[in-house]
Formats: structure tokens, C-alpha cells, sequence
């Protein structure tokens, strides 16, 4: 049965699909059962009515190296325009194989471990609906990139999650192992993560490899901002003891290159997994964007000092609007990786004037023209309970958004005396 017809299964019988329900525990459902505004629309809608800074939405505002930008010209003008292998273009299935040795040791087989997607989260859907059904249970930590909790509703199986609390957002090992159970299928781990910033610890990750190991799960590890760290390695969980054997890694080119429109991400892994995707694959987009991954290909190719400078960039990006949140009244927790920051606005709630994270995040466009996004959007109820107080900033915008960001945001803790 297709979504649509079980969304009006659903209607009819007053029960809820998977999707459904998924939705509706991240506030994506009316009361009548159908989908909502999302409070990403909500946001991004109050900062165009107020002109505000919008430092809620996940992307760059600058572009990418003109030499990637050069290379995929120069792929349309060379006849790379009709529809790429399933499995991506040779060039650059080989260039993913080369980065993954370059930078971590690992040796996937071009042909057979690795496959290209149409960016990560297409990756991320074919995997859960290759590997999970009814009965299954993906667990992820919370708060969860959203785009995971919709796919495991469509899926059908249960998503269960592990809090990450703050300051390190690191999980609790006894929670951790307690959320397995001998029906988990899938643990989905975002490293770095989003929207925390966090980057777990080897510990951590041997953990999430042991408990693999012990129900026989498979491990899917979405590594999206794996080059955008700050002051720690990012370690894949395919280089660590036990970890390759049942590990799907998961990235994409869109954060590295800030070339996010392009959609071009990858998989890697043992080749019995990836054959399963693959399949799944065929049937979604089959294939995408071929000179833009024949431009992707060269650029996997940059020298070290352009990885590092891109991190560097980015850490400075990060202080300056850290600054200002801080300057604001908010408790600012370091991130050690991704475009994002969380701020805790407990302080500023204790004026009595907001509720809670919510109505400061919709009041803060009109405020000061600055939007954010509330952290119980990436949670089930419990979770966004647990997370009421907290938002998300993005800081991969330029430097002049971010110090007229950041001075507005300075303003508010005499805006709301």
C-alpha cells in the first residue's frame, strides 16, 4: 500500500500509519491527522515577514571552490548530460575510495562497496527501507536529524532513541545499552552531529560497535560533516575493532564543498549491504546529477591545506556568533563540529516574558530580526520536553550576516528587561 493510500486508510479508520504517527510525534501533524506548517516553514516565514537574519536554515550563503564550480561547467560543456550508472559515475566511485584511504585507512572497492546517491539523505532513506520493516527498530540518538524519524515511519519499524544531554551531549553508556533490544535492526549514528554539534568520543563509539555486535545490528553512520570539526578528529566507525564488518558509512559533498544544491552523497560499505541499497536505490532516483559528480570527483581530490582551511573558517565563523549569543543572555555550549551551535535560553526564560524555547524562537524575528530553530524539533514529545529551553544557530553564513547577527543578538537582553 502506498503512503497515500494508507493516508487514507488512516483518515477513513481514524487510526494512524507509521509515517503518520512519526509526523505527528514531531509536530508535523494537524489535528485532523494531515501534515502541518513545520516549524522550519514557521521560522524561515517570521524571519522573511520581519527581514530578519535567518540563522535557522542549515546551508552556506557563499559558494563553493570556482575550480569545483569550473569543473562541472566544464563536464556539461564535455557531454556528461544523460542519465549516470546506477551505481555512479566510475571517476568518481573511485574518488570516494581514495578519500576514505587518504584520510582513514579504509579500502572500499570501488565497484562493489561503494555506491552514489542523490545527497545523504536519499543514502540514509534507501538503507532504512532496504534493512527495515515492520517489527524493526532503528534507534538514533535524540535530538535526531528530522529527516530520520519521517523515513523510519515510512519504513514501518519503531524508532527508538537514546537522550544526548547537555554540555557534551555524549549518551549515557547504561541508557545506550538499554535502549537496545533484540528487535533493533538499525543504529543510525550522525557524526558529527546535528543539531548538538557534537562529535562522540571513541568510547562512545566502541560502545554503539558492542552492542552492534551483541544484537546483531547493523550500524548506518551518517558523516556528513566529517570534515568540519574543530580541534578533534573526526574517527569513522568503520576504522574501529568490529565496526567495517557491519558498518554503512554515509556522506555527502554538499557540507565539505558548500555545494549543497548539488545533492551528491555516497555510501560505503560491506558489499552484501550496499547491494540491498542499491536495489532500493534503483527504484528512488536511479541516478542523478552526472556533471555535477564528475565535478565532485575532482574535487574529492583538494589538497589537505584546503580541508583544513575550510574547518578553520568555519571555527572562527562559529566564535563570532558564539560571542553574540553569549553577549545575548544565553548559555552557549561548544560545538566541536557541524554548521551549528545550541544555546540555552533558560536565562532569558526566568524574565517570565517567553514560555519556554518556542516562544522565543517565534518571537525573536520581530524582536531583534534574528531566527533560530527550537531544538524540540528535532525530538519525540518526551525529548522536546526534556530539550524546551534550547536553540539551534546556524553559523555557515557570511561574515557580514554574522557580525550584524551577532550585534543584534548582543541587543536583547536590554530588549527584554
Amino acid at each position: 500500500m502506498s503512503p497515500i493510500s494508507e493516508h487514507q486508510s488512516a483518515a477513513t479508520s481514524g487510526a494512524l500509519a507509521p509515517w503518520q504517527r512519526t509526523a505527528q510525534g514531531a509536530n508535523l501533524l494537524g489535528a485532523d491527522g494531515h501534515l502541518g506548517l513545520t516549524i522550519f516553514e514557521e521560522i524561515t516565514a517570521l524571519a522573511v515577514k520581519n527581514e530578519a537574519i535567518n540563522l535557522g536554515q542549515g546551508f552556506p550563503d557563499e559558494d563553493g571552490p570556482a575550480e569545483i564550480a569550473q569543473a562541472a561547467r566544464d563536464a556539461i560543456s564535455n557531454g556528461h548530460n544523460q542519465y549516470a550508472p546506477g551505481k555512479g559515475v566510475p571517476a568518481l566511485r573511485e574518488a570516494i575510495a581514495a578519500h576514505q584511504e587518504r584520510f582513514y585507512g579504509l579500502t572500499p572497492n570501488p565497484d562493489t562497496n561503494i555506491i552514489v546517491s542523490t545527497g545523504a539523505t536519499e543514502g540514509i532513506a534507501a538503507t532504512l527501507l532496504a534493512l527495515t520493516g515492520p517489527g524493526d527498530e532503528v534507534l538514533t540518538f535524540e535530538p535526531f536529524y528530522d529527516s530520520y524519524g519521517a523515513v523510519i515511519g515510512l519504513s514501518g519499524a519503531t524508532h527508538t532513541t537514546v537522550p544526548l544531554l547537555a554540555p557534551e551531549f555524549e549518551p549515557d553508556p547504561a541508557a545506550l545499552e538499554a535502549a537496545f533490544s533484540d528487535r533493533t535492526r538499525v543504529v543510525l549514528v550522525n557524526n558529527p552531529h546535528n543539531p548538538t554539534g557534537t562529535v562522540f568520543s571513541r568510547e562512545t563509539l566502541a560502545k554503539v560497535i558492542e552492542l552492534a555486535e551483541k544484537y546483531d545490528a547493523v550500524i548506518v553512520t551518517d558523516e556528513v560533516y566529517e570534515h568540519l570539526t574543530f580541534g578533534v578528529a573526526h574517527t569513522p566507525v568503520a576504522t574501529l575493532p568490529g565496526g567495517a564488518e557491519r558498518t554503512i558509512t554515509i556522506s555527502s559533498a554538499g557540507k565539505t564543498f558548500s555545494f549543497t544544491g548539488w545533492k551528491v552523497g555516497w555510501l560505503s560499505g560491506p558489499e552484501e549491504l550496499i547491494a540491498q541499497v542499491r536495489t532500493v536505490k534503483t527504484f528512488m532516483s536511479y541516478s542523478s546529477g552526472t556533471p555535477f559528480q564528475m565535478a565532485i570527483a575532482e574535487g574529492l581530490g583538494m589538497p589537505d591545506d584546503f580541508y583544513a582551511c575550510i574547518a578553520a573558517k568555519l571555527a572562527r565563523k562559529k566564535d563570532v556568533l558564539s560571542d553574540g549569543l553569549r553577549e545575548a543572555g544565553f548559555e552557549v555550549y561548544n560545538p566541536r563540529g557541524t554548521y551549528f551551535v545550541i544555546a540555552d535560553t533558560a536565562p532569558l526564560l526566568r524574565s517570565g516574558r517567553f514560555t519556554d524555547g518556542l516562544d522565543l524562537a517565534r518571537q525573536l524575528p520581530g524582536l531583534i530580526g534574528v531566527a533560530a530553530i527550537p531544538v524540540p524539533a528535532f525530538c519525540h514529545p518526551e525529548g522536546a520536553e526534556r530539550n524546551n529551553s534550547l536553540l539551534r544557530f546556524a553559523f555557515c553564513k557570511s561574515d557580514d550576516k554574522l557580525t550584524e547577527g551577532a550585534r543584534r543578538l548582543a541587543q536583547l537582553h536590554d530588549v527584554v528587561k
